[in-house]
């Protein structure tokens, strides 16, 4: 049996407010196995996309533990942890989260850069992206200068830059109207059925959870069985 891309046990994470604990998560456990398709689900303020970060290491539980290719992220210095995400994970945020000053290209470029990658090879892997994404003409627009589907699809286009094995999408296509948001998650549904990406959203949307193989829900900041 193959070893699961990725495996949290008993996690937790408490956030002080005015004096108080916050428990945003509660002793959550879940195992992602490589080429899942995955989403998880529930209730505004329910722990979807706390629990999101921690399973890609951009934020650290306050108790428990998230393997990553047989790496505990815990034990692991902040540089470490940060190459093995870029070597293994892409990331995909509800607002975008691209570089105002950076054209489409650069943006996807970006984790190439922090990957030390030749230029050459860098710019030839953006254009390569783009085409897959469906923007072959956008590469030299600034994020302003496109639409909310087309900034998702150039977002969608950097997760891939490092070919990762993982994509985290966090509610992919909230800031989207319904039509765009089909596109976004057929783009996304191609790529795991196509490329064998693992695959694990939070979404509000019924439609876009009913794709996933597997739905994880979400209550007050546990799975509910």
């Amino acid at each position: 049996m193959n070893e699961p891309l990725l495996v949290a046990e008993n996690l937790t994470k408490t956030y002080p407010m005015n004096g108080l604990a916050v428990h945003a998560l509660q002793g959550v456990d879940l195992t992602i196995d490589r080429h899942e398709f995955v989403a998880i689900v529930g209730p505004s303020g329910c722990g979807k996309s706390t629990l999101l970060s921690l399973l890609g290491g951009l934020m650290t539980p306050t108790s428990g533990s998230v393997t990553l290719q047989g790496a505990d992220l815990s034990s692991l210095r902040d540089d470490d942890k940060a190459q093995l995400r870029r070597s293994h994970l892409g990331f995909v945020f509800q607002s975008y989260e691209l570089m105002s000053d950076l054209t489409a290209a650069e943006n996807i470029e970006f984790p190439m850069v922090l990957a030390g990658e030749d230029q050459a090879e860098r710019r030839a892997r953006a254009q390569e992206l783009l085409e897959k994404v469906g923007l072959g003409g956008k590469g030299d627009y600034l994020p302003d200068e496109l639409s909310g589907g087309q900034k998702q699809r150039v977002a969608i286009a950097r997760a891939l830059a490092n070919s990762p094995e993982m994509i985290l999408a966090d509610e992919p296509t909230g800031n989207l109207d319904t039509a765009t948001a089909g596109e976004v998650m057929d783009l996304l549904t191609g790529l795991h059925r196509d490329a064998g990406l693992t695959l694990v959203i939070v979404t509000h949307s019924l439609g876009d959870a009913a794709r996933a193989q597997r739905l994880i829900r979400m209550r007050d900041g546990r799975i509910e069985i």
